[in-house]
């Protein structure tokens, strides 16, 4: 039997990659409205990040708005066939199950 991914199947990467799917193709949220929609602390968010851009499912962008620093995210596409892929296998078990 096939085996869900290991990067998007966890509990916040999959919200993460979640809020971020619904976006346009290469818009991107700030961090802070993202960890809203997640409901993570700053480092836990953070470091979940981290395992989705080093997976290339994500890419973060780091600037500053008004002299104030900014760090945003968006999926990839990479990232987006990924969390498609993810769903069919979701489809596959509820039809097989179901």
């Amino acid at each position: 039997m096939e085996q869900p991914d290991p990067i998007i199947h966890q509990p916040i990467r999959l919200r993460i990659v979640s809020a971020l799917k619904v976006l346009p193709e290469g818009e991107m949220l700030e961090f802070v409205r993202l960890k809203g929609i997640v409901g993570a602390t700053d480092g836990n968010l953070g470091a979940h990040i981290v395992t989705l851009e080093e997976a290339a499912y994500v890419a973060v962008e780091k600037d500053f708005d008004k002299k104030r620093p900014r760090t945003r995210i968006m999926l990839t596409a990479k990232g987006r066939r990924a969390f498609d892929a993810y769903l069919a296998y979701l489809r596959k078990i509820v039809g097989q199950n179901g």
